[in-house]
């Protein structure tokens, strides 16, 4: 990739985002989608990466719509108060002025929350990129530079964010790429990752270690600024940003901004909370745990398969091919989008009461029931 910020000739974007929300360093394309079925069998046989494919993406009916706001109601004080712990925590223990990168794109709604915390709430300045990580393949070092060199962010004041976490899958990649970008790079960056939820133990800050179903985790494009999950595949050059699809033909459902706004509308009522570290070990114990005894349970013998948490099992009834949706009760609100998306889809839905989340979903093996014989899945 190229080292040289004048190379760079694409400019940053904003989606649907007004530009002090965030600002996108990824490369528009046209995409067309792959169906789920076929990205699946690609996918864990190793014959595409899962990054140069996009299963395809629709508007979400009025009755998932309508939960997304539900849970937004339920939800806005808790993850405002998430938030502005997360911002608080930030403002008092990293350097200003603050550059937000989130991980697109399950990471940007967050990271525009943290942006207004900071800018709006707590009077620091503040600015916000989105950029792309993927499994295999490591962070955009591109969007790195370019918002180091061409925008001169300074490196102390690079926070990076995700919405959640699970496994730790991409927790692993941003840490093996930041220490790889500061052996090769005079900018040397921190590579502690800051995000709401750390139901796996895996995160280094985290404002809560609870399976609780972040709203912005159930939708995709219309709540992320209008932009797909990031693609890296033969359109992308050595001087380009990772890619991305924009769905402006979704814009008159756009939920983007408002889910800002009433998110932040909170910042002014409810108390920042301390961060704590005290549950993470025992958090990454029950997870590492519970893995283990599903896989002994359901035969299946990649770890890939199993997607445990609200929002990753969200992801699995939305763009892969699930076999198996677990609920540790069906009676949960947090879990009425996934029963509908299950039943919908035709997927079982079962019980697991012991479970230390909320649901999981089981990806349906490509080579028969499953694990039944050797699995790749590079999709995190």
């Amino acid at each position: 990739m190229s080292a040289d910020p004048q190379a760079f000739t694409q400019a940053p974007f904003s989606g649907s985002y007004a530009l002090a929300d965030c600002q996108f360093l990824l490369k528009p394309i046209q995409l067309d989608p792959t169906p789920v079925r076929l990205k699946e069998q690609m996918i864990q046989g190793a014959t595409r990466h899962y990054s140069e494919m996009l299963a395809p993406e629709s508007l979400p009916p009025a009755a998932y719509l309508e939960l997304f706001c539900a849970l937004t109601d339920t939800h806005a004080e808790r993850l405002g108060r998430d938030c502005l712990s997360l911002a608080t925590h930030i403002a008092r223990t990293r350097v200003a002025p603050i550059t937000v990168v989130s991980l697109a794109r399950a990471g940007t709604p967050i990271g525009a929350l943290l942006t207004r915390a900071l800018t709006t709430h707590l009077g620091v300045a503040a600015r916000h990129y989105s950029i792309s990580i993927i499994r295999d393949r490591g962070i955009d070092t591109n969007a790195l530079r370019y918002l180091l060199r061409r925008a001169d962010r300074p490196a102390a004041g690079v926070v990076f964010v995700d919405g959640w976490t699970a496994k730790g899958v991409i927790t692993a990649e941003l840490k093996a790429a930041v220490a790889q970008w500061n052996r090769t790079e005079p900018e040397q960056l921190d590579d502690r990752l800051y995000v709401v939820s750390d139901i796996g133990g895996v995160a280094d800050v985290a404002a809560s270690y609870d399976d609780y179903a972040i709203p912005s985790g159930i939708l995709n494009a219309t709540v992320s600024g209008l932009v797909s999950r990031s693609v890296l595949n033969h359109q992308i050059g050595a001087d380009d940003f990772h890619g991305c699809v924009l769905y402006e033909a979704f814009a008159a459902a756009d939920r983007s901004t408002w889910f800002l706004d009433r998110i932040a509308a909170t910042f002014e009522r409810v108390q920042a909370q301390a961060i704590r570290v005290d549950e993470r070990a025992a958090r990454a114990r029950q997870t590492r745990d519970w893995l283990h005894g599903c896989m002994t349970r359901h035969g299946i013998v990649d770890q890939n398969l199993i997607k445990p948490g609200v929002a990753e099992a969200t992801r699995v009834l939305l763009r892969r091919v699930p076999e198996h949706l677990l609920l540790r009760t069906h009676d949960d609100p947090d879990v009425r989008h996934l029963i509908e998306l299950a039943q919908t889809r035709g997927v079982p839905i079962g019980s697991e009461p012991g479970m230390p989340f909320r649901a999981a979903a089981l990806i349906q093996s490509q080579r028969g029931a499953t694990g039944a014989g050797p699995v790749r899945s590079n999709e995190p």
